[in-house]
């Protein structure tokens, strides 16, 4: 295959000390020979600059200082980078053995594709599997109608990345979302079947406690798609498709973030310009409707039938064992 490319992995952190040593470790433990890993904490004051030190001698850069946020710190880091390949991991989010190496090796083989993503797999706050993402291929005006891509499982190539202008600063909640979008309009994105990352959902995760955030910016991504070339005139053919997919996610981080009603108003709107995006997220729905009826059961009921299932699979409990 020859040389493999440079990749670098910017972590930005913030008061997760109680996850950050497991995201360092996934990354450095990958045993991919061309790894540079950056480190860009905001001033955290919970242990966290330990945990950093104790790693720094296996970092090509590293900082603990106040910044404007996650898209900040992300920024910080990539400007420190070197890498032909990037990618960033949260500080509570974590890679599975071999992601960087099967994903730089499709990066090197295909010289068309500009984005490559996995799978993901979602975990509670103890670590345990309660969703896995399998997904499909994804094209432009998937991503447009807000098909999303487990960030986690992205690594991107940078002369694409910077084409595009990287990171818009104005997004802060689907700033991920924004910049694929943009690299999928200027490269081919790729999809690779493996679970190449975890991702915590815990009480403390931006996409739970902030979770009604999300769906504002999905409407602010379409109007900034009306008015934006090259998306414009595919806006323009599937307009009903791409706000119904704004709806369908804002309806979904509301259920998540508990505000089950503007959910269900949400998936209304859906269901008006869109039938099959939301009867493909029936049981969601269902579960939304009878948590802001106050039937509990049935999502206890449904939540512990998931663990199962998943406690069951023989993938599931080789890469989840529990810690002894």
């Amino acid at each position: 295959m020859g040389e493999l490319p440079r990749v670098s992995i910017v972590t930005p952190s913030y008061n997760q000390a109680q996850y950050l040593e497991d995201t360092i470790r996934s990354v450095l433990e990958q045993g991919y020979p061309n790894l540079e890993y950056i480190i860009v904490d905001g001033g955290s004051t919970d242990g966290s600059v330990d945990i950093i030190r104790k790693y720094e001698h296996k970092l090509a850069w590293w900082v603990s200082e106040k910044d404007e946020g996650q898209g900040d710190a992300i920024l910080k880091g990539i400007g420190h980078a070197s890498g032909e390949v990037i990618a960033w991991i949260n500080s509570d989010d974590y890679y599975l053995p071999g992601a960087v190496l099967q994903a730089a090796s499709v990066l090197k083989t295909h010289a068309d594709v500009g984005l490559v993503y996995g799978d993901v797999v979602s975990l509670n706050g103890k670590g345990r599997p309660i969703n896995v993402q399998r997904l499909p291929d994804y094209g432009l005006q998937d991503l447009m109608s807000f098909h999303i891509i487990g960030q986690p499982s992205v690594f991107m190539r940078r002369a694409v990345y910077e084409k595009v202008g990287g990171i818009d600063p104005r997004f802060h909640y689907l700033l991920d979302h924004q910049l694929w979008l943009k690299m999928a309009a200027e490269a081919k994105i790729y999809h690779l079947p493996a679970l190449w990352s975890a991702a915590r959902y815990h009480a403390d995760a931006k996409n739970v406690a902030l979770a009604a955030r999300f769906g504002r910016e999905a409407y602010q991504i379409v109007d900034w798609m009306a008015g934006s070339e090259p998306f414009s005139q595919e806006f323009a053919r599937h307009r009903r498709k791409i706000k119904a997919g704004a709806d369908w996610l804002n309806a979904w981080y509301c259920s998540v973030g508990g505000k089950y009603g503007r959910s269900i108003a949400a998936y209304w709107r859906a269901l008006w310009r869109d039938p099959g995006r939301v009867a493909a997220d029936w049981k969601r729905v269902l579960l939304t409707l009878a948590s802001m009826l106050g039937i509990r059961g049935i999502q206890e009921t449904y939540q512990q039938e998931r663990l199962e299932q998943l406690a069951a699979d023989p993938e599931m409990a080789r890469l989840f064992r529990p810690k002894r």
